[in-house]
């Protein structure tokens, strides 16, 4: 039976429900994909709750990342062909067992990565491939914040850093959560619950951070400030605390700082940047400098579950549903 997770309304988890669909048919420059694995990451949450706004009016089909089989082409679709194997990252649409797509969102899985490591790396490592690259430009032997490093999107980000001569400090929530970082190319970590992650960050470095990576948002982002250097640069790129609401342009004229917050389709939107982006981490996981962390998996008819989980922020490294 072929069926999706869809929301029909904003709203807690008990909004998502399991809905039979018919396979689509592939229309001119799309394909169709059996799909194997289907990462979950806080940008579902934020679209179930309605923090971000809802593309459509009807039911709403969660997920950003998956990874499937080619089971069919339309006209004018390149060079795939059925029996690819393939993953991709675009705004929602993911929870499902069979789906249509644009054949310019696809990027065909390297062989030795197994398709769970391909859904589950597709929007975290695109992510901090955006963040490293694109949104501050990091160089070897720069000083380097790093909140929630045990998450999915962190301890890629550990694991990249590392290789790229700027291992960072981290910031986790209890001994656990620490250890798993430091495991992940972290040359420090900081349990935010147990001291204050910006004095103790301050006295590994006290000149401050080139830059700061901060997905939490309300509850840190004023310490993360506090962390950079003169010239420093505050990436905000998400918000697991809540939405930064008090930010005054001015907060900036304390070290002449700078401040971004990067959105990762923009990134996907420019011609090339998907096939070298993608081509970047899959040569990070090939030759070993970055391991993706499959902590978690559930059923794709379980997906409530696994929103709970990641909410309650009783997960680890990356999730993924299985249909």
């Amino acid at each position: 039976m072929a069926y999706s997770i869809v929301a029909a309304k904003p709203g807690g988890v008990d909004v998502l429900r399991k809905q039979e669909i018919d396979i689509p048919e592939p229309g001119p420059g799309e394909v169709l994909i059996r799909q194997t694995a289907i990462g979950v990451n806080f940008i579902d949450a934020y679209f179930r709750t309605g923090l971000y706004p809802w593309p459509v009016e009807s039911d709403l089909v969660l997920g950003c990342e998956a990874a499937g089989v080619v089971e069919a082409v339309g006209a004018d679709t390149g060079e795939f062909q059925p029996g690819d194997r393939v993953c991709y990252v675009v705004r929602n649409g993911a929870y499902a067992t069979h789906r249509t797509i644009g054949a310019e969102n696809l990027v065909r899985i390297p062989e030795g990565i197994s398709d769970e490591v391909a859904a589950a790396a597709m929007l975290k490592g695109m992510t901090v491939c955006y963040l490293v690259n694109g949104s501050y430009s990091v160089r070897e032997g720069d000083v380097v914040l790093f909140h929630a490093a045990a998450g999915g999107v962190g301890l890629i980000a550990g694991q990249w850093l590392r290789a790229r001569g700027a291992p960072a400090i981290g910031t986790a929530g209890g001994p656990e959560k620490c250890a798993l970082a430091l495991e992940n190319g972290y040359r420090e970590v900081i349990d935010y619950r147990k001291v204050d992650f910006v004095e103790r960050f301050r006295s590994f470095e006290p000149d401050g951070a080139h830059v700061v990576y901060d997905s939490v948002g309300n509850d840190t982002w004023r310490g993360s400030m506090k962390c950079l250097r003169n010239h420093g640069m505050f990436v905000c790129f998400g918000q697991s605390s809540g939405p930064i609401t008090d930010f005054k342009l001015s907060d900036l004229a304390v070290g002449s700082f700078k401040a971004t917050r990067p959105t990762l389709f923009h990134f996907t939107a420019l011609s090339g940047w998907l096939e070298n982006a993608s081509s970047e981490l899959f040569g990070l996981i090939a030759d070993g400098s970055v391991k993706i962390n499959i902590n978690q998996t559930f059923d794709l008819a379980d997906a409530a579950a696994a929103h709970e989980a990641l909410e309650g922020r009783g997960t680890t490294g990356c999730t993924v549903l299985i249909p």
